[in-house]
């Protein structure tokens, strides 16, 4: 670890001199600890070129034990850097968006390079069919036995982008390890300031997707979790295969020029992906203007956006109205909102009978959700802002969030700007049944900023009746995930499953990034993920009526993420142990919390 001290607020990356040579507020010393970083991945780069497809399962191994060994550390650390104190109901978030990401990453990934290994493709073991305009999709969701149980109705999808053959799928799904991949050198990795896991996971993206040896800048909201990072890591450090550092934004700024960085990648703003590309002022003016970036190294991103959350209308019960109002609740309020795939513009039919009844159990469970601090740099401005731009909105909870009732033609600032904070807007559409669907597809298509995710919740008898042109809607989302009754964060959850942007993102204009991470089978010309869950919890899955209706069956209660799960703390932790050690008892343990949610 390069103890680079931080220097003022200043972005990830905000890269505010075009040269890294001109940078003024970098000292020569940490310049020299920088410069010799590089030099150990270059030698740890070459080490990782030779270490055979069963060498590099055990150093993955190795990794899942070091995680194994700081997990609870890194949740309770990641809690109370968020103000989540011990006894604070949604300590489990951090269970599961930190430790747990990272177990069920390092399986999936171990389970890829064994399929490799034995000379087979790592989607030998899948189904594999068509989806909607001839595309291929890939079944990655459940994969094995334990994933029919802990996660009880849902499946998720990988769609493959148009032209690809099930026959060249298999052949090319493996990327940086098949036999004869490119070496990818040492790459530069940004990693993002809210979810503890994604640092980690691009590391290993790189390393596995892209044969690329990994320079880890943290961003200073995760400083507390460094030493966690650098001992979950250690075999990856030990081996030269990883470096760490902190910084600001004058450490972004010299790394992301330095003639050692091979590739960039970005889990951030758009404003910083701006910064690294282009440049700041007038020098960044003139080159959008000829075309030459300021950035001669190749860079993917994730960069976030506005995610909508379509409501199809239905006939729902009162459960099924409290049901799905905690479940938006969630996709906004989940981590305080800090997230890039909060749900952030609920759009809803303005004929629909049940609206006003729906936006009543929507009020309700976004006032009644756990306190919690608003804890991200700047977010309770954009709060205040939000608040501001929209005439009308109302202060909800502790008054630290932000609930807009709009008519879409007076939408304009909830849906073009990512507040990443608690602020929900819901903006009315005309229309019923697939009227209204196709509205909202295109409504998100085109008014709403960004393509990384999207939600759509429509209950069973309503999705029958639309039938096919139902998923023809979905296949017109030009969202990078879409997830139907879930949340598209358990797409970012699902390790096989992969994660980024609607591909067509450019350095020129990229609302929500360039290319993919996760993506644990590591498939090639990926389109999308599909993420589809149950409409109705247990028991209410498994009744006669629901099933009759074509709905799905579940065994699980409210879902431990849900922020209105009495039991989700416990129920999550209990999760992540289990990942860690396997044990039934504890398994069983959990599951009989699960059910006092």
């Amino acid at each position: 670890m390069l103890d680079i001290p931080n220097r003022g607020v200043h972005p990830v990356a905000s890269a505010e001199s075009p040269a890294r040579e001109a940078d003024p507020g970098l000292p020569e010393g940490d310049r020299a600890r920088l410069d010799a970083a590089i030099d150990d991945l270059r030698t740890g780069a070459a080490l990782w070129g030779k270490l055979t497809l069963p060498q590099r399962r055990t150093l993955l191994r190795r990794i899942r034990a070091a995680v194994v060994a700081v997990a609870e550390e890194w949740a309770d650390v990641a809690s109370t850097s968020k103000g989540l104190e011990p006894g604070h109901p949604l300590r489990g978030e951090e269970w599961l968006s930190g430790p747990y990401a990272a177990l069920v990453a390092l399986d999936a990934y171990t389970d890829t390079l064994g399929a490799l290994a034995r000379g087979a493709s790592p989607l030998d073991d899948l189904r594999v069919d068509e989806a909607p305009g001839g595309r291929v999709r890939v079944h990655v969701l459940p994969t094995a036995p334990i994933d029919r149980l802990l996660l009880s109705g849902y499946t998720g999808e990988v769609w493959l982008q148009p032209g690809v053959t099930a026959a060249e799928a298999a052949r090319t799904a493996g990327l940086g390890q098949l036999p004869g991949a490119d070496a990818g050198g040492v790459g530069l990795v940004l990693g993002a300031g809210n979810v503890t896991a994604i640092p980690f996971l691009d590391v290993l993206y790189e390393l596995l997707a892209f044969n690329r040896v990994a320079l880890l800048k943290v961003n200073p909201t995760q400083d507390d979790l460094v030493p966690v990072y650098e001992r979950a890591l250690a075999p990856l450090i030990g081996a030269g295969m990883l470096r760490i550092v902190r910084g600001a934004g004058d450490v972004g700024a010299y790394l992301t020029t330095h003639p050692g960085i091979d590739h960039v990648h970005i889990t951030g703003s758009v404003t910083t992906f701006e910064a690294i590309v282009w440049g700041s002022g007038e020098d960044a003016a003139q080159r959008r203007e000829t075309g030459v970036p300021r950035l001669g190294t190749p860079i993917t991103a994730e960069l976030g956006g506005v995610s909508p959350i379509i409501v199809v209308p239905g006939e729902w019960s009162e459960a099924d109205l409290r049901f799905q109002a905690e479940h938006v609740v969630t996709m906004r309020l989940y981590n305080s909102g800090h997230n890039c795939i909060a749900g952030q513009v609920v759009l809803l039919s303005a004929d629909w009978p049940q609206r006003e009844a729906f936006l009543a159990a929507l009020r309700e469970a976004y006032d009644a959700a756990p306190a919690r601090p608003v804890w991200y740099p700047g977010a309770q401005a954009r709060v205040d802002d939000a608040a501001s731009a929209h005439p009308g909105s109302q202060r909800m909870g502790d008054g630290s969030r932000v609930l807009i009732e709009a008519a879409a033609a007076d939408a304009a600032p909830v849906q073009t700007t990512e507040y990443f904070a608690p602020v929900l807007g819901v903006v009315e559409l005309p229309g019923l049944g697939q009227d209204f669907v196709d509205a909202a597809v295109a409504h998100a298509n085109t008014e709403l900023t960004g393509t990384l995710g999207a939600n759509v919740i429509v209950d069973p008898v309503t999705q029958a009746a639309l039938g096919d042109a139902f998923e023809q809607a979905i296949a017109e989302l030009r969202y990078g995930t879409v997830a139907i009754n879930a949340w598209t964060a358990l797409g970012f959850l699902t390790p096989t499953c992969s994660w980024g942007a609607y591909p067509g993102g450019t350095l020129a204009d990229a609302p929500s990034g360039i290319g993919v991470v996760h993506n644990a089978r590591l498939l090639d010309r990926v389109e999308r993920s599909v993420v589809r869950g149950p409409f109705r919890p247990f028991p209410r899955s498994v009744a006669p009526a629901n099933l009759a209706a074509g709905g799905r069956p579940s065994v699980l209660p409210k879902p431990p993420w849900f922020v209105s799960a009495r039991t989700g703390a416990a129920v999550s932790e209990g999760l992540t142990r289990f990942r860690m050690d396997g044990n039934p008892v504890r398994l069983s343990a959990t599951l009989l919390q699960a059910f006092g949610a």
